[in-house]
């Protein structure tokens, strides 16, 4: 398949369902999936998501800016690479993000995330 199609739908479904239902996540992530957090290294499906349900907000509003990708060469993953802007409900200022998938093929013919890399962006 191709990388920027891929790309594409996989950043289209995860905001969206971050940004409405976060506990919907946890379908893209396997228990070998791992995500850093502003530093922090979080391991497996469940823990993943409960660290992103844990996030101090209720509401929020991705919008990206750059969507980069690459084939991994590895086992016919997707690197992918975004920034953008994270609009809190009640916060004046958006804040600025990049994060990194590395997206690797399923046994049912889709993908889901092995890594996943968040860091918020000061200026």
């Amino acid at each position: 398949m191709d990388p920027d199609a891929v790309a594409k739908a996989f950043v289209d479904h995860y905001y969206s369902t971050f940004d409405t239902n976060r506990n919907n996540l946890g379908n893209l992530y396997q228990e070998t999936s791992m995500l850093s957090f502003e530093g922090q290294k979080i391991q497996g499906a469940h823990n993943i998501v409960a660290k992103l349900t844990s996030l101090p907000f209720h509401q929020c509003q991705h919008s990206i800016t750059t969507v980069d990708c690459q084939p991994s060469g590895v086992g016919a993953g997707v690197l992918v690479f975004v920034s953008g802007n994270l609009q809190l409900a009640g916060e004046q200022h958006a804040l600025k993000f990049s994060q990194m998938f590395h997206l690797m093929p399923s046994p049912q013919g889709s993908y889901y995330v092995l890594n996943d890399i968040f860091r918020l962006n000061y200026a």
